[in-house]
């Protein structure tokens, strides 16, 4: 099994940022992409920014310039900067991660629990 964890969540004013953080534990072999996903109330479920193991990356076009997203691989975790942020960037902030738990194994799709992020206007 794998978990994830994130942290780094909390209340923040509108222009201000926040560091979040997810660190992947448990029977890993390698993380293919890993990614942060963010859930608005009544909105679905939607990418915020991904990054694959060699370091490409991709971004929602909402927070583009704001947002920047790294890994650390020997640590088998992943962050989330987060800059100048706006009361729409509220809700909760999933991690994701494709893992390989075996060499040659399928990857499989695993999330953290999530982290509330509140942007106060």
């Amino acid at each position: 099994q794998v978990q994830l964890v994130e942290s780094g969540g909390g209340l923040v004013q509108a222009g201000g940022s926040l560091r979040l953080s997810c660190a992947a534990s448990g029977s890993i072999f390698s993380i293919a992409a890993m990614g942060w996903y963010r859930q608005a109330p009544g909105n679905e479920r939607e990418l915020v920014a991904a990054i694959t193991s060699g370091g490409s990356t991709k971004y929602a076009d909402s927070v583009k310039g704001r947002f920047t997203i790294s890994r650390d691989n020997a640590k088998n975790t992943v962050y989330l900067q987060m800059n100048t942020l706006k009361p729409e960037d509220t809700g909760v902030y999933y991690c994701n991660a494709d893992v390989m738990s075996l060499p040659l194994s399928p990857g499989a799709d695993y999330w953290g629990k999530g982290t509330l992020v509140t942007v106060s206007s």
